[in-house]
């Protein structure tokens, strides 16, 4: 059941889920317990419960802020590179790089979102959840392509929901390479827009061909 959120309680999620973010860096989605959670908050375990039904729901809300932050912010960025009339004569990795730049830990985002998914495999309802999460994920990137296309300035050589999936699939699959490595946050930024450039210039082609 869905709890009816106030402005209040938006306050009160808000402040939960920063605090089960630093918690989750700090031990992990099994260490990041509800009292850990609710402590570096200044709540109490009631405070939560009225609020989230479980750890489960209040991670999948996280996962799905981190993810739309990173949209917002992917979304802008396009926003000024369409304005600048840059997207057709841009090399494909130096684009990419400048639509990533987002200053989001993109580190602590691979080592919450394999934790998930790794819980996901274990949890079937909450395997289920966090596929519904997925594809709305894709549905956005999928607008956001689109957008790019109707601007006019380039065409792709697959069709848009192909493109979001393979975009979607090579960040994530480059970005835990990238951490089991050992990139620090920097060097995960720098491979993850390598990676998508190389595939970007195999999926666009200049607007009319």
């Amino acid at each position: 059941m869905t709890i009816p959120v106030t402005r209040r309680r938006e306050n009160t999620r808000a402040r939960l889920l920063d605090a089960a973010a630093q918690v989750f860096a700090e031990d992990g989605l099994d260490g990041a317990s509800v009292e850990a959670i609710c402590e570096r908050a200044g709540f109490t375990r009631g405070a939560f419960y009225s609020n989230f039904e479980s750890k489960d729901e209040l991670f999948l809300e996280l996962a799905s802020t981190v993810a739309e932050e990173r949209l917002a912010s992917v979304r802008g960025r396009i926003g000024e590179v369409v304005a600048d009339g840059q997207m057709g004569a841009a090399d494909p990795v130096a684009l990419v790089q400048r639509v990533l730049d987002s200053g989001l830990n993109d580190r602590l985002d691979v080592l919450m979102m394999s934790e998930i998914r790794i819980h996901a495999l274990r949890d079937q309802a909450f395997g289920k959840a966090l596929r519904a999460q997925d594809r709305a994920m894709i549905a956005s990137i999928e607008a956001i392509i689109q957008d790019i296309v109707d601007s006019g300035l380039f065409a792709l050589r697959v069709d848009v929901p192909v493109a979001a999936q393979m975009l979607m699939v090579q960040w994530e699959g480059c970005m835990v390479r990238a951490a089991l490595s050992g990139y620090d946050g920097e060097e995960l930024h720098r491979a993850g827009a390598e990676s998508l450039g190389q595939l970007v210039g195999l999926i666009i082609a200049p607007a009319g061909s």
